[in-house]
């Protein structure tokens, strides 16, 4: 009992020497915060905010101590008190803390498709699986709003821009010849598999200021890092044949590998009506390597190359003399290179470098012949037979350092090198030769920021600058993007920026002085992406500057000075849905596009033929579990786009409309199916096999890209694809590693 009694003296002599402490902890917008631990520093003395954001509790420290405030999502914060005397109110306001989950993403402009961002949009799986898109990575980002349905020239034609004003880079470098080489009125695929890459970010418009050189898009891709482990590969199809090897070393530090591909069309062309008469059925060599080199936690080398060989000849319907044949032959040689390394140097700094080399060789011989395809000269008409070579090297360079500041902010700065040499010899049927070389070399620096205010605020700021030989003049271009947060999953973005570009080489050299091309892009855009559904709603204007005009001199067209002009303008949707109906996929895209533009050969500010004013993309995926086939369609539709026969008035010495019109609208659907048995069991050799089966446009629609006039203008002729229906059947077997989950992972 003695003992008790001193006990309970004891606590009521403590309990009226401590010092009641008490306040309210609220967010920067003076929400109350529950649930943060409120605290003195090495002390057992503390409490925890109810609902309303309110904390008391007594203490008997006294002297100078701090007051310790945290809460999760939110910066702690450390304030001194005073302790001993009087109850003491003490509120404290908390800043969020900016964190890669919950901050908004710096995205106007930009589709990401990268296993580091939440916004993924298209990965490699989703790019082989659309049923339109034919494993061209191209073909899958047509699907996307922005870009346009070209189908008579190679290359991404995007916002009212030529494909010349999108430019790709893969590993931060720029790839030169990224598609195979044109043929008259033919589109072309890319020349690279979409499974090298683990990254695509599709920016049509208002992008980083570390890229340049690209007055509408720029499509930036990033190769894969070390495989998981060794495999080989074989596919067969009615194409071609292919395989490979992936060797990843043991301590997994390291890896290399290499692939072949032999295609040819000849059984395709059996089976299929074609429009043009073939006399080199296309013939494709490809081949590449790579290796990887992990050179330290944080660092990795990587290298990727290859080499392609093709050939074909085509034969079309002359459309000035009846009964004869435009004979077109295409011999081409590429070579790429590609080196990276990336590094943290420091704490807080990170540093990229990349290099690329390539070549690319054009043999091209063009001939009018005669209905026994024997070649022929008809007066007025000499300048249809001719030898064209063109060769080009081209060298891209770049570093690139980034300093983490708190949180995510960061800064990146870096400088870039291109050089290019591009050399041609055109002769003509009576020996005349033309043609030269054509050197340039631009370099530029740039710098930008990433500054995160809160996790619902960021701006991203911006500078390049330029410098080109063969021009003589330099640009300064500034950025600006700006984010803000709006509710679970939603932001808004606006995004600023100023783009040049060089004048394309074959106007070059020019009688006159050239400048740079520019174009200035506004964008506003709402984007919601939650629970494996994306919303995207886009506005966007651009505004073109010192676009290249043309004229004839000496029965050639040339440029004549940079003072055309133009702009576009228009609307963009696009929504995925994932999550409504299990196993089911699909996502819609839509885009309305107003566009004029005065240059080249154009007599005034007209709508160029290469944009439609609606563009509308339909992608379906359905993957069934139970039986391991997926099942995928597309459907693409695209307003009839404007043509016209631009001719000269020599007697006025300038170029007038004699002919102009709207072609067809464009209608396209694709279907193909992906089935992935179990050819062999898991102990034997194959591990993961697909069949593929797919059909384009089938329903036959038929389809008009323009129009192509005879050398009078009396005539004209539709230009169409090659055939109105492609099928494709294959077999891709991987050896060493099943990557059966994987496929039916990114379907669920």
């Amino acid at each position: 009992m003695r003992a008790f009694f001193l006990l309970l003296t004891f606590l009521i002599a403590t309990a009226a020497g401590a010092q009641k402490i008490s306040g309210t902890v609220r967010d920067g917008k003076g929400a109350p915060v529950a649930g943060a631990s409120v605290s003195i520093k090495d002390s057992y003395d503390g409490a925890t905010t109810d609902s309303l954001g309110r904390y008391s509790f007594s203490s008997t420290e006294t002297g100078s101590r701090l007051l310790e405030v945290s809460a999760i999502g939110y910066r702690a914060v450390t304030q001194p008190v005073q302790l001993g005397g009087a109850p003491q109110t003490v509120s404290v306001q908390l800043k969020e803390e900016v964190t890669e989950l919950k901050a908004v993403v710096i995205s106007a402009g930009s589709f990401e498709a990268s296993d580091k961002k939440k916004a993924t949009v298209l990965s490699s799986i989703d790019i082989v699986t659309t049923a339109s898109a034919n494993a061209d990575v191209t073909g899958a980002v047509k699907t996307l709003p922005g870009a346009q349905q070209v189908g008579e020239s190679e290359g991404l034609f995007v916002r009212g821009g030529t494909a010349q004003e999108t430019k790709t880079f893969i590993d931060g470098t720029l790839v030169n010849n990224f598609f195979y080489s044109s043929v008259p009125n033919t589109a072309t695929r890319g020349r690279f598999s979409p499974f090298i890459f683990k990254g695509t970010v599709f920016s049509a418009g208002g992008y980083s200021a570390l890229f340049g050189q690209a007055l509408s898009s720029a499509l930036i891709l990033e190769s894969i890092d070390l495989p998981e482990q060794s495999s080989g590969n074989i596919g067969v199809s009615v194409i071609g044949v292919s395989g490979g090897v992936q060797k990843l070393a043991k301590d997994k530090k390291s890896s290399w590998g290499v692939n072949y591909g032999y295609n040819n069309i000849w059984l395709g062309f059996q089976l299929i009506k074609l429009r043009d008469e073939y006399f080199q059925i296309p013939e494709y060599h490809t081949a590449d390597a790579n290796f990887r080199i992990k050179t330290s936690a944080t660092g990795m080398l990587k290298y990727y190359g290859t080499f392609s060989y093709n050939k074909l000849g085509i034969r079309q319907a002359s459309i000035d003399t009846l009964g004869y044949k435009d004979a077109f032959g295409l011999n081409n040689h590429n070579l790429y290179h590609n080196l990276s390394w990336r590094e943290n140097i420091g704490r807080r700094w990170k540093l990229n470098l990349g290099a690329s080399y390539s070549t690319n060789r054009d043999d091209i011989r063009s001939n009018l012949v005669d209905a026994q395809n024997k070649e022929q000269s008809i007066p007025g008409l000499e300048t249809r037979n001719f030898d064209l070579n063109t060769k080009g090297r081209y060298f891209n360079a770049k570093a690139v350092f980034e300093y983490r500041l708190k949180g995510l902010s960061a800064l990146r700065f870096g400088l870039e090198h291109n050089y290019s040499d591009d050399g041609s010899d055109y002769v003509l049927f009576n020996g005349q030769r033309f043609g030269g070389t054509i050197r340039e070399r631009i370099t530029s620096v740039f710098g930008e920021g990433d500054i995160y205010l809160t996790n619902a605020l960021a701006a991203r700021v911006g500078l390049r600058a330029e410098y080109s030989v063969l021009l003589g003049k330099a640009n300064l271009a500034p950025r600006l993007s700006l984010a803000h947060k709006l509710g679970a999953g939603g932001q808004a973005s606006l995004a600023y920026g100023e783009f040049y570009q060089t004048p394309e080489r074959r106007y070059l050299p020019a009688p006159v002085t050239l400048d740079y091309a520019k174009a200035t892009h506004y964008i506003a855009q709402y984007q919601r992406i939650a629970n494996q559904q994306t919303l995207r709603v886009e506005l966007f204007y651009k505004k073109y500057q010192s676009l290249l005009k043309t004229g004839i001199t000496g029965g050639r067209e040339v440029a004549t000075g940079s003072t055309g002009y133009g702009d576009a303008r228009g609307f963009e949707l696009f929504w995925r849905d994932k999550k409504t109906v299990k196993n089911l996929d699909y996502w819609v895209s839509y885009s309305y596009l107003d566009t004029k533009r005065d240059y080249l050969n154009f007599p005034t500010a007209i709508e160029p033929s290469f944009a439609a004013k609606h563009t509308a993309s339909l992608v379906v995926k359905r993957f069934v579990p139970s039986i391991k086939t997926g099942f995928n369609a597309s459907y693409t539709y695209a307003s009839g786009r404007p043509y016209y026969n631009i001719g000269y008035d020599s007697n006025q010495d300038k170029f007038k409309l004699t002919d102009a019109g709207r072609t067809i609208d464009f209608h396209s659907a694709s279907v193909s199916v992906n089935y992935l048995p179990k050819l062999f069991s898991k102990k034997g050799a194959s591990r993961f096999t697909v069949l593929v089966f797919s059909v384009s446009n089938v329903l036959g629609n038929q389809q008009v890209y323009g129009y192509r006039y005879a050398s009078n203008g009396r005539r004209k002729q539709a230009i169409t694809p090659p055939t109105n229906m492609f099928v494709f059947l294959g077999a891709f077997i991987s050896f060493g590693v099943d990557r059966s989950e994987d496929v039916i992972n990114s379907n669920l």
